[in-house]
């Protein structure tokens, strides 16, 4: 038995939590004390998802929850991790703890990974991973298996994890490398969005092409970065298709959905700050990514979806490799 922490009580961090629970370690689930989600786990240990066993320990206070874990795994939102880290780089406790980002974006002002932002902040004296792939909580609670993939640059902190953590429900592959999985796990909520898109407009048979032209377009920024484009037909990025594309769960999918509708998605959607951040790395990396440039132009430029994306699949006439 491990001690281990989950900073953020949202969906994913709850699940998260009773997860590591389920396989044998002893849990912390920290939130804030004004989140919506931490007083209603506190007065009631359920939310629309799941229940959490009366041996998780709440607690909202981050210095407690960091002296607590030897693992330490965080799940907020993307955008939220810069600021996030600072706080945690202000405690000593942090040193030479194992720290598992499981959460999928990019930071929107820079570009850069989370796991870039995160060590900028925090420093060296940690052991980093990230917790990418597929799978919803609706599905895992319900014993549906999946497979999901630990990435790290030190090999050792990835075979640690993964022993610690696999089991039947979720069964872990070892990411070799970072910047493919991150980069993959980031962009296919931006697919996701695209999805849920076509889907608005009657035009769901599009994403087959979608699937073969957005893993074609995103391994081409991987190389570009210096990551390896074969890892975006993994598990981190095509892997999770299914349960981005067209699962009735997922939150891009919907948002996506309700742009073309004219209804409004009120959740966290982070492919709409992910389309954002891609804007940055095409331009920095000088590679073209015409799916994400048209979604960015829907979302932030108000253009017609409908006339969008038939000139994005439909007009252009050119050699498919």
């Amino acid at each position: 038995m491990m001690k281990v922490s989950v900073l953020g009580c949202g969906r994913w961090g709850t699940f998260i939590a009773w997860y590591v629970n389920k396989v044998g370690h002893d849990v912390m689930l920290w939130g804030r004390e004004t989140s919506r989600n931490y007083i209603g786990l506190k007065e009631t240990r359920k939310n629309d998802y799941l229940s959490i066993p009366e041996d998780i320990e709440l607690s909202n206070s981050l210095e407690k929850a960091v002296s607590f874990a030897e693992i330490i795994i965080i799940s907020i939102s993307a955008q939220q991790l810069r600021s996030f880290a600072t706080q945690l780089s202000s405690l000593n406790e942090i040193k030479g703890k194992t720290f598992i980002l499981c959460m999928k974006g990019l930071e929107a002002t820079s570009g850069k990974r989370l796991s870039q932002v995160f060590g900028e902040e925090v420093g060296k004296n940690i052991n980093l991973a990230v917790w990418v792939g597929p799978g919803h909580v609706q599905d895992f609670v319900n014993d549906i298996p999946n497979c999901m993939v630990i990435g790290s640059e030190d090999i050792e902190t990835t075979k640690k994890i993964v022993q610690e953590f696999n089991s039947d429900l979720i069964r872990f592959y070892y990411g070799q490398d970072l910047i493919g999985n991150e980069l993959g796990a980031a962009t296919k909520n931006v697919m996701g969005l695209a999805a849920g898109m076509l889907d608005g407009l009657n035009y769901s048979s599009l994403k087959g092409s979608l699937m073969a032209r957005g893993t074609r377009e995103i391994s081409r920024l991987v190389r570009a970065m210096g990551g390896n484009d074969i890892t975006i037909y993994g598990l981190s990025h095509l892997g999770d298709y299914e349960a981005t594309l067209f699962s009735l769960h997922s939150h891009n999918r919907k948002f996506g959905q309700a742009i073309v509708e004219g209804e409004r998605f009120g959740k966290l959607a982070e492919g709409v700050s992910t389309v954002k951040a891609l804007r940055e790395l095409s331009i920095q990396y000088d590679v073209e990514l015409p799916i994400c440039n048209a979604i960015y132009k829907i979302i932030f430029e108000n253009k017609n979806a409908k006339e969008t994306l038939e000139d994005l699949f439909l007009r252009p006439v050119k050699f498919e490799f």
